[in-house]
């Protein structure tokens, strides 16, 4: 269940891990209030570090996205799973290890950064054209990158399942896209995976290498996940032992939310990233009726019920607060996710479905 806290997080833990899409921003625009948000949590003495399963971009042009939206960053504030895989591997192989680099930009440059040598698909070192260099490979890298060749992916393929270790930088199997939701990296990850019959080690969320690169580069010793994503992001602050913060600015909405089993329990939930600098009660129930700031909630013959017990319309994080408790207790002990068709979301048009 949700736990308490009577002072803002921004007090509690000493860095907040954010997560970009859904969180800092979605598409090309910056989240309603991010940037102010951001600014108060470091005010209060919070670390911030921003945090990407996308290994197609190096920080410094994360960074420089993120301060064009207005929300101050530096490239050392921003830790990419890219990154995270250069760790796994710097620590496996060793300073110096050749590594078949199947990626963008931001996989190079973070293999050159951990004091690796990069690889192009075809021979030499990365983005370079011809000659048979992979063959002295030590393992295999692969991310996220739009330009991939088909004919680099079939020599990979062949490398991985003749025994060449592989290490992705995540399994995200969607992105987000100016033309809409795409195919990410998971996608070609299962290909591979079904061809050559390896499971790779993967650095990004829900795996926990991501979140230990970023306590290590940032530093921290209270560290807070704050994410959008319950299968990425609550996950892999659990898998990694450190509380964690559901915003829903991003992909979660109400049935994700009430259908969500223990592993991809948020710590906190709030609307926004506001949840930062303030308090985070919880509601209080006698498995009948959970009730917290105004709101009420039971369910009946199946059905979520969110009720007002004041005349005025209460705090809407406490709306979303009390029908995750109700939810998950039910969820709990009869084993069924509650129905919400029809219910009325505060600030939000439509019901949910």
């Amino acid at each position: 269940m949700l736990l308490t806290s009577s002072q803002p997080l921004a007090h509690v833990y000493d860095l907040a891990m954010l997560d970009l899409d859904g969180v800092v921003y979605v598409g090309p625009d910056a989240v309603q209030g991010a940037a102010e948000h951001v600014g108060r949590a470091r005010d209060a003495g919070m670390r911030v570090a921003f945090i990407t399963n996308n290994a197609s971009r190096p920080p410094d042009a994360v960074a420089e996205h993120l301060t064009a939206l207005g929300v101050k960053a530096a490239p050392d504030d921003v830790v990419t799973s890219a990154q995270a895989a250069a760790r796994v591997l710097r620590d496996r192989f060793g300073a110096g290890a050749r590594i078949l680099c199947l990626g963008a930009d931001g996989l190079r440059a973070a293999l050159d950064e951990a004091g690796l040598v990069p690889l192009g698909v075809a021979g030499g070192e990365a983005g370079e054209d011809g000659g048979a260099g992979d063959d002295g490979a030590d393992a295999v890298a692969s991310g996220y990158g739009p330009d991939l060749r088909w004919g680099d992916l079939m020599r990979v393929a062949v490398r991985i399942r003749d025994g060449l270790p592989w290490v992705a930088s995540n399994t995200d199997h969607t992105i987000p896209t100016p033309y809409g939701v795409a195919p990410g990296h998971g996608v070609l990850v299962d290909m591979l995976s079904r061809f050559t019959g390896v499971t790779p080690e993967v650095a990004g969320k829900p795996s926990r290498p991501l979140l230990d690169e970023t306590i290590r580069r940032v530093g921290g010793s209270r560290p807070l996940m704050v994410g959008d994503r319950l299968d990425t992001d609550i996950e892999g602050a659990r898998n990694a032992g450190i509380d964690s913060l559901l915003v829903l600015t991003g992909v979660t909405g109400l049935a994700e939310l009430v259908a969500a089993g223990p592993a991809l329990r948020p710590t906190y939930l709030s609307p926004d990233l506001a949840g930062l600098t303030t308090a985070h009660p919880a509601p209080a129930g006698d498995g009948e009726r959970w009730v917290l700031g105004g709101w009420a909630g039971s369910v009946r013959d199946g059905r979520l019920q969110i009720e007002p017990t004041e005349p005025t319309e209460p705090d809407e994080a406490d709306w979303w607060r009390v029908a995750a408790a109700t939810a998950w207790h039910h969820l709990d002990t009869t084993g069924a996710v509650v129905d919400i068709a029809g219910l009325r979301v505060p600030g939000r048009e439509r019901p949910a479905r």
